[in-house]
């Protein structure tokens, strides 16, 4: 689908004089200067805080209303041998957040023990299923990490069975808190900590932090031991990558680099990436899915086992493991997106009249639909829901479009659900087979009066027209100085305007275009992931507006810099 290029308006008058600064100052072009400026930098100082993320730049985690009462409690059953329970949720963020508690408060002497749900048998989040055996261990204490904040009922019982439990989560609370004994939210109203934006393991490792602030290790190599963990839950949950988020992934990354933990360096290894280069795509694209993969394939415990290992030869046979369950989990995305294409075809005679899509099968395993629906949005450009029903029993997954959120959505078609929970462009629901066509209906009327004709079409940000001959090392050298990557601080997209078509493109791989183009004798190769449907419409010597990113080609002893093609547009 073609995508809507937003132009930046040129910079002001304003801006000159702080441009002239920072290139003065960083040795930097003034192109990227003004990347600076549009990022609402407007100081030496800030710029440099931007360029190094420190430790310096963390909040005081007692900022968070319940933090105190909850590190009491924790210390108080570490004191009296109390059996904890970590909850955690069976995606990366949620097995990183229970790795990173467990080995955190083992450090400290505390009984623990960790409970990951089977997506299958438990479904998302706390569930009553699970609680018998939660007593039946011995715990008196839970600390759910990723999930919790609006599991009312679950919380209830909890209580009842005579267990208090500690919320750590992330994720929007409705309108009624459960009855915790204490819950760290950053996005619980009026919270007044400075950052809500953190993921689940972002809010354990705060946790974490202020635990060994109440107990006198905060030094600064308690404080980097399990940045490495955190690093990994937070860019593979697609949280901003600003403020705090930035700093532990920074950080995180380097610690991946110097091989901390012994399970992430094995994964690592056993998927061929380089470790000495690793940076955000890496953690998006291979470590992340393959950690996931356990809890889409089977049991996600095997994940925080792995995470969590001090053993060179246990972690290498559970990479192995886990890189065959992700074997699987590629093998059932394809067949199940193919299926939903179809669908979706037979469906929707009339795509450009459906607000949203929602489709369901009784054939469908329940730990794919999820990345199927956010490869549906990517192909249709509407908000997706999928479900997978067992004996008339629904689990779904949606995903939506840039400024639609489909949370809030869900809320006001809650009434057909029998539960659901998420964020904005991503959620998780459950719901009996007879409610389904007044859900759809009730839903598809919301979307269609509450998404804008604009929203539509993929908007696609541009941060600056550039000619060819504006790239090079120097300009690349600095942007390099952006990383690490991640929402809302991603790669620069750069528009060059009627460039020529070189030699004759192809395709590589699974439908990606590879070509070459030039303007005032420069020329530029390019690939485009997934782009290979404009293969035939390209001629060579024909001209083409493109949007693309740059980035070096690392190969063998050589390296260039190529561009990754977003997208194109005939002239």
């Amino acid at each position: 689908m073609e995508k809507k290029w937003l132009i930046p308006t040129p910079p002001g008058e304003e801006s000159l004089h702080v441009a002239e600064e920072f290139c003065a100052a960083f040795k930097i072009p003034k192109l990227v200067a003004d990347l600076l400026y549009r990022k609402g930098l407007r100081t030496v100082s800030e710029v440099q805080y931007f360029f190094s993320p420190s430790l310096q730049g963390l909040a005081d985690p007692f900022l968070f209303p319940d933090m105190e009462k909850a590190v009491t409690r924790i210390i108080t059953a570490i004191d009296n041998g109390e059996r904890i329970t970590i909850y955690g949720d069976y995606d990366v963020d949620g097995t990183t957040a229970t790795a990173l508690l467990y080995l955190g408060l083992k450090r400290l002497g505390a009984i623990i023990d960790f409970y990951i749900p089977h997506r299958m048998i438990d479904g998302y989040g706390l569930s009553l299923g699970s609680l018998d055996a939660l007593r039946e261990s011995g715990s008196s204490l839970i600390i759910s990490v990723d999930c919790g904040v609006n599991a009312l009922e679950e919380i209830i019982a909890i209580n009842a069975m005579g267990m208090e439990i500690i919320i750590t989560d992330h994720h929007n609370p409705k309108d009624e808190l459960p009855p915790a004994y204490a819950i760290i939210n950053p996005k619980l109203p009026g919270c007044p900590y400075p950052f809500e934006h953190l993921a689940g393991v972002g809010v354990a490792y705060k946790l974490l932090m202020a635990v060994y602030a109440r107990k006198g290790l905060d030094d600064k190599d308690n404080t980097l031991k399990y940045m490495d963990l955190v690093a990994v839950g937070t860019i593979a949950d697609i949280v901003p990558l600003t403020y705090e988020n930035r700093i532990f992934a920074s950080i995180g990354l380097q610690h991946l680099i110097e091989k901390k933990n012994l399970g992430l360096s094995a994964l690592i290894s056993i998927s061929g990436m380089n470790q000495k280069t690793l940076d955000t795509t890496d953690i998006v694209f291979g470590i992340a899915p393959r950690i996931n993969a356990a809890g889409r394939m089977g049991s996600a415990a095997i994940s925080v086992e792995l995470l969590i290992s001090t053993d060179e030869n246990k972690s290498a046979e559970l990479a192995e493991i886990i890189e065959r369950q992700n074997s699987l989990r590629q093998q059932e995305d394809q067949k199940t997106f193919f299926e939903a294409c179809e669908i979706i075809e037979k469906k929707y005679k009339d795509l450009n009249q459906a607000s949203c899509m929602v489709i369901s099968s009784d054939d469908w395993h329940q730990g794919v639909i999820g990345i199927v629906a956010s490869k549906l949005v990517e192909k249709y450009y509407r908000p997706v829901i999928m479900i997978s029903f067992k004996d008339g029993f629904g689990s779904g997954s949606g995903r939506s479009v840039a400024d639609f959120d489909l949370f809030e959505a869900l809320k006001h078609t809650e009434h057909n659900l029998h539960s659901f929970g998420g964020h904005k462009y991503a959620v998780g629901l459950t719901i009996y087979q007879e409610y389904i066509d007044r859900f759809e209906n009730e839903l598809t009327r919301y979307v269609s009066e509450n998404l804008r004709v604009e929203q539509i079409q993929p908007p696609m940000v541009i941060d600056n027209e550039i000619e060819l001959y504006d790239i090079n090392n120097t300009l690349l050298d600095a942007i390099e100085r952006f990383a690490p990557f991640g929402p809302e601080n991603n790669r620069p997209i750069f528009v060059s305007r009627k460039v020529a078509v070189a030699s004759y493109p192809y395709n590589v791989g699974r439908n990606h275009l590879k070509l070459r183009v030039v303007k005032d004798g420069i020329s530029l190769d390019l690939i485009g992931y997934n782009l290979g449907d404009y293969l035939p419409l390209l001629k060579k010597n024909s001209f083409i507006d493109i949007a693309y990113t740059l980035e070096y080609n690392r190969f063998g002893n050589k390296t260039t810099i190529q561009g990754k093609l977003r997208d194109l547009h005939f002239c």
